[in-house]
């Protein structure tokens, strides 16, 4: 049974502090409610977010422009303002944060599809989404997993882990039957859609339109790409865990076996984006080609050296030497390294040389990608260089290497541990926030959005607005201080 420190908080009017005094406790409280009657009456559409908002509120965006009947899943929106909600009312026994938290959760299970996942959005007026998807979605150049109104459901960016998440929290503290049932369906999901190899495509049920899917398809291939496979064997593995189902560590532990699996051979062991059938590297998006990636390597990594923590098996440790000898040999020459950068993140089968999408055009139909081994001129907001200590990743594997089994799970349970504990939240840094919040309870601040059309050659739109992810990580703070003594 988990144990929670509960503030109870009398109503009555909360004399603020002077400026630059510690806050007092029922200060933030009031705040904190403040804030978030704010964010559930004017800003949210059926308990549901968007990721950003103009400061009138007139306009809205989740990755893309949205519609004002739209609600995103994915942390930073709806997934991450009901989890901070719910950990409010944890810490502080506030009703009206469960409510709100209860809000959200509503709004998923209205939009959770019938097998059981989540597409990257919510429309609560269906009617409309085709003409805004040809409007709007298929003309956002770049955002290419928008191109196609399929009607499944994506495992990309974590839009199932977190949902998944959420749902086993509110499940566990209000015991109502709705959020049960639906978390059930949410993890028959991930069974359902696992490969027999143990792998798990982008996105779920296969598309049947032929007009609606990539061709080819990408989003059927196995997919490390922003956090699929990795997330999924990580959600598994703690909700089995929790809930003490053996199906679930099973789905995990066969999703660790295809980690193991996915890795190359020498003399270019790392691991790649997404892979076919048949096990072979696959391209993706138009810059996604199908190559070897560092930066998917190094979460292998890391995910087969917590795997050895969760169960003390070495076998997961024994293909990391050779993947470090690759990252060793991949290091960028010295004219393309630009400071900090050590390493592209991709490198073409075969040749090792690093690869990078290039771009030229001012529309999505006029326009086109290519792929290189040329650094100059790149495409703009992906990323196509990163920096890796790889002696850093030989010395955490040699001492990784040295420990027992039952030390190795003792650390596992220690980082557990750790990955629970709360922020250390100075005073000063809950009364900065606390004097950011305006008199509606609204936190803006300037901000951006690129123009989703031609972001290459056109500067980013700049205007005052309201960010989810600002609204996430101050009520974050405030809960990280107030559990501090």
């Amino acid at each position: 049974m988990r144990h929670f420190l509960i503030f109870v908080v009398p109503v009555l009017l909360v004399r603020p502090s002077s400026a630059g005094d510690p806050p007092s406790k029922p200060e933030v409280l009031a705040a904190m409610r403040k804030a978030v009657a704010f964010m559930r009456e004017e800003v949210s559409n059926r308990g549901g977010y968007l990721s950003l908002y103009t400061e009138d509120l007139s306009e809205q965006w989740g990755e893309i422009p949205a519609r004002k009947s739209m609600i995103w899943v994915q942390d930073p929106s709806t997934v991450g303002v009901g989890r901070v909600l719910l950990e409010a009312y944890r810490v502080t026994g506030a009703t009206e944060f469960l409510s709100a938290s209860q809000d959200a959760a509503d709004a998923l299970l209205a939009g959770q599809h019938p097998s059981g996942g989540w597409h990257y959005f919510i429309d609560f007026d269906p009617a409309g989404t085709r003409e805004w998807h040809e409007r709007v979605g298929s003309r956002c150049w770049g955002w290419e997993e928008f191109y196609y109104l399929c009607g499944n459901c994506t495992f990309d960016d974590h839009v199932m882990v977190g949902a998944g998440e959420f749902l086993l929290d509110m499940a566990e503290v209000t015991r109502e039957d709705k959020y049960e049932t639906a978390l059930h369906k949410a993890l028959e999901f991930f069974l359902d859609s696992q490969y027999p190899n143990g792998s798990w495509p982008q996105r779920y049920p296969p598309c049947q339109s032929e007009g609606d899917r990539p061709k080819p398809d990408y989003t059927a291939h196995a997919t490390f790409n922003d956090g699929v496979i990795l997330g999924n064997i990580e959600f598994l593995w703690r909700a089995s865990e929790r809930l003490g189902d053996s199906r679930l560590q099973g789905a995990a532990l066969r999703g660790m076996a295809f980690v193991k699996a996915a890795q190359l051979a020498p003399p270019q062991a790392g691991w790649a984006q997404q892979y076919t059938e048949t096990t072979r590297p696959a391209a993706a998006r138009s810059y996604e080609p199908a190559a070897i990636s560092t930066i998917d390597t190094l979460q292998a990594i890391e995910a087969l050296e917590t795997y050895f923590k969760w169960t003390g098996d070495r076998a997961y440790l024994e293909g990391i030497p050779k993947a470090l000898d690759w990252l060793r040999n991949t290091s960028l020459p010295e004219g393309q390294r630009e400071g900090v950068y050590t390493h592209g993140v991709f490198h073409e089968l075969g040749t090792n040389l690093p690869l990078y999408a290039h771009r030229e055009g001012t529309t999505k139909e006029t326009g086109r990608y290519w792929i290189d081994t040329n650094p100059e001129n790149m495409l703009r907001g992906y990323g196509f260089k990163l920096a890796i200590d790889v002696e850093a990743l030989e010395r955490e594997f040699q001492r990784l290497s040295a420990l027992t089994p039952k030390e190795a799970r003792l650390e596992g349970e220690a980082d557990e541990r750790k990955r629970k504990k709360p922020e250390t939240v100075s005073a000063d840094k809950a009364r900065k926030i606390l004097e950011s919040l305006d008199e509606r309870g609204a936190w803006v601040e300037e901000t951006s959005f690129p123009d989703t059309a031609d972001y290459m050659n056109n500067p980013p739109r700049r205007f005052r607005g309201i960010r989810t992810d600002t609204f996430i990580a101050n009520i974050q703070t405030w809960v990280d201080w107030l559990k501090t003594d």
